[in-house]
């Protein structure tokens, strides 16, 4: 007897084999703000891209700098590290002159241990979620809160305070985010043991934390400059794949002769909202499928099979429309219209940080404006309709709120 409750205890569905945190989620606990004093001649640059940037002396820099051994670096926090820092340089090596003058190849000296410590993380070599935001942290005063006042950048990109809040606010939300990935688990088991009470308590719990994340993002439009993110950030955090300006990609010269493409840094990066997806059994169009898949090949390969291993459960909609109960009903339902919301402001936050800047952009070049103290003019013509991701990014992102709604229970579709 006492084998069979051991085997339906390892059956259990758990958080510990994927690299997520029970305090943090995906976020990536107390990151090392330090690299081994071999690497040294990284972080000098890496802290250092916004003013060497601004000043036009970062490429020369990273030029000059010296191939080092990606030997030295044994933790997996050290990986992490080395690989935001030099994913910073790289998005700064190749954007540092904007749209008009990118770079077709990246040094021997950055793309080789770039590449090195890629591959042991199982990320590509650019800019991904999990490095910018998920790595990219410490406090101020180590045992004070998890807030803005006390929290700081370990390795910033151009775009001073915006630059900060934007990371920082992405933090935030995937913090709020962390009971409702924590209680994942509690519904799938309630699902596989017919525990109706189980999958109600903790979606009752997601859809809190759901709301959460949305209240989080809201802080965007206190931390954040509309002018500064479209003019001055965005294209640090683009990418060399469906962009017209570097269709050819990157050279990573001393990995491959043949450029590769990779897409930027996005939203869609993250975790959490595939996790949802997953659970509560949102079905995308095949467009929009196909876009956010390929998206999780820039996640920690954890966290990735993670939402891979949730897909595979028993369907939980399927279970609560079984049950043919009430409160089932409803708080599954409340789950679907909490992420509806979340996905629905976003929409309004990518409107006043992309959207109006764009047109405000458009403007000022039709009007031929001698537009020097205008910011948002200096931005990439090319992402004007796009997002860093690569994607078509309104078009997307209602499609992918639409299909949210679908996920509702018939009964509740007509209350909307």
């Amino acid at each position: 007897m006492a084998s069979a409750e051991t085997d339906q205890t390892e059956a259990l569905f758990s958080l510990k084999s994927y690299h997520v945190s029970e305090e943090l989620g995906f976020i990536l606990p107390d990151p090392l703000v330090q690299l081994p004093p071999y690497y040294q001649p990284w972080m000098d640059i890496a802290l250092r891209i916004p003013e060497l940037a601004q000043s036009h002396e970062l490429r020369s820099r990273i030029n000059k700098m010296p191939l080092l051994s990606s030997n030295f670096l044994q933790k997996h926090k050290e990986l992490r590290l080395a690989h935001l820092a030099l994913s910073m340089m790289t998005m700064g090596y190749v954007w540092e002159e904007g749209e008009k003058d990118t770079v077709e190849i990246l040094p021997r000296s950055l793309a080789v241990p770039y590449w090195e410590v890629s591959q042991r993380l199982g990320l590509p070599p650019i800019i991904t979620h999990a490095d910018a935001v998920l790595a990219n942290w410490k406090r101020k005063d180590p045992d004070g809160p998890f807030n803005m006042e006390n929290l700081e950048l370990l390795v910033s990109l151009p775009g001073g305070e915006s630059a900060r809040g934007f990371f920082l606010v992405t933090l935030l939300v995937e913090l709020a985010g962390v009971p409702a990935v924590k209680n994942i688990p509690t519904v799938i088991n309630g699902v596989r043991c017919g525990d109706t009470e189980a999958v109600a308590r903790g979606l009752e719990i997601i859809s809190r934390s759901i709301e959460d994340m949305t209240d989080a993002l809201k802080l965007m439009q206190v931390h954040v400059d509309p002018s500064v993110f479209y003019g001055i950030m965005r294209i640090y955090l683009s990418g060399w794949k469906d962009n017209p300006c570097m269709p050819k990609g990157l050279v990573y010269e001393g990995v491959q002769t043949a450029p590769m493409r990779y897409s930027g840094g996005s939203a869609a990066q993250s975790s959490l909202l595939h996790c949802f997806d997953e659970l509560l059994g949102v079905k995308h169009e095949p467009k929009s499928a196909s876009f956010l898949i390929y998206m999780r090949d820039y996640m920690p390969p954890l966290h990735k099979k993670l939402i891979n291993d949730i897909s595979l459960q028993p369907s939980l909609r399927s279970f609560v429309q079984q049950q043919d109960r009430k409160d089932l009903n409803n708080v599954f339902d409340l789950c679907v219209k909490k992420l509806l919301a979340l996905r629905s402001y976003h929409i309004n936050v990518v409107s006043r940080f992309i959207t109006v800047p764009a047109a405000r952009a458009r403007q000022l070049r039709d009007q031929n404006h001698n537009s020097d103290g205008e910011m948002i003019s200096r931005a990439p013509t090319a992402l004007e309709e796009r997002g860093t991701g690569g994607s078509s990014i309104m078009s997307f992102l209602k499609t992918v709120r639409d299909q949210t709604k679908d996920t509702l229970l018939p009964e509740a579709m007509g209350s909307l």
